[in-house]
């Protein structure tokens, strides 16, 4: 059972915001988190900080050295701020910054090793939050954090997209925003691989030139296939299934490469001499990174990314435990699963 408290409203330093939050929304790391199953390499313990990664608001105030923002204005975060002295932060890659929950060393990850959205304010550093247009309301700026997180995936191939033929697998928040981006990208054609008939639906309706049901079918067979048999260029692993590596190699070409999104609940066995034999690479991102949020805002709010039908459930922020419930169970075709903080 999850309980609401009341805690004091956030004091800000000269380089924060602080913001009301309006929505935030409920992810897998979020259940990881509750779960104790998370921090499985050392980190701060559930109960010392105030969940939440995914959320957007207004500002309620600012310090004394931010004039990026006022007070008003409608922003969504990014989860992720490096300490910004280590070697990986100053390469840009605060995801993976080497000083991760080190607080005394300045870095913090919102809702995962400092407070984060689940509460009705929340102080974020000023390079964390992007201002939204008037076309983004805040249930789709909540979910643009997730494509955000598409976005650094695609950051980490380093290359251009247009013309390459992709593999989704798992039709989640995060696989459903990867076929979209994917398209908008100029990739073809695009696969998205699943077990459930009604996200793969979705999946369509975003784009999608071949859904496979791996129930149904042989995905593997399925998506070789589409390429004649030589095996798509990239594949995005998103639904962090035991079998889904061992999936995703065999369904790549020679020299192709694999990006691992997904959390995997336990360790997974895979054939890497596969890897090795056929000159696949293997990637990895950690959420969104490289100002990736920023990039998925602009484009909705350009209206080229849809984000309505990912939106499944509303709940008051004090129903919360139901809202894990319905989200765990997947009640309802639960997808994205929002509270409502402040209306």
């Amino acid at each position: 059972m999850i309980t609401t408290r009341h805690l004091p409203v956030p004091e800000i330093g000269p380089d924060e915001v602080l913001v009301r939050v309006h929505r935030a929304s409920l992810c897998g790391t979020d259940v990881k988190i509750r779960s104790r199953h998370f921090f499985a390499d050392g980190g701060p313990a559930p109960g010392t900080f105030v969940p939440g990664h995914e959320y957007a608001g207004t500002v309620a105030a600012v310090g004394a050295s931010v004039d990026e923002f006022a007070v008003g204005d409608r922003v969504v975060t990014e989860a992720h701020r490096g300490c910004m002295r280590c070697a990986n932060c100053l390469a840009g890659a605060y995801t993976d910054c080497l000083n991760y929950g080190n607080r005394r060393k300045g870095h913090r990850t919102q809702g995962m090793t400092v407070n984060g959205g689940f509460a009705e304010y929340v102080a974020n550093h000023v390079s964390t939050l992007t201002k939204l247009p008037d076309a983004v309301d805040f249930d789709a700026a909540v979910v643009l954090t997730t494509a955000g997180t598409v976005i650094h995936a695609f950051d980490a191939l380093g290359t251009i997209i247009a013309g390459a033929s992709i593999a989704v697998i798992g039709p989640g928040p995060i696989g459903l925003l990867a076929v979209q981006l994917a398209r908008q990208l100029g990739a073809h054609p695009v696969t998205l691989v699943g077990t459930r008939q009604s996200r793969l639906d979705i999946g369509t309706d975003f784009g999608a030139d071949q859904v496979i049901n791996s129930r149904d079918d042989d995905a593997i067979t399925a998506v070789r296939a589409s390429t004649g048999g030589l095996g798509v260029d990239i594949v995005l692993e998103c639904s962090g299934a035991p079998t889904a590596v061992d999936d995703a190699l065999r369904m790549t070409k020679r020299s192709g490469t694999v990006v691992l999104i997904g959390f995997f609940q336990q360790p997974v066995t895979a054939d890497l001499n596969h890897a090795v034999m056929n000159g696949i690479s293997l990637l990895s991102v950690r959420g969104e990174g490289t100002g990736s949020v920023r990039r998925a805002v602009s484009l909705a709010g350009q209206g080229r990314l849809h984000t309505d039908s990912l939106v499944t459930h509303h709940f008051p922020l004090y129903e919360i435990s139901d809202a894990f419930e319905t989200y765990t169970t997947r009640s309802d075709n639960a997808i994205k699963v929002m509270l409502d903080v402040v209306e």
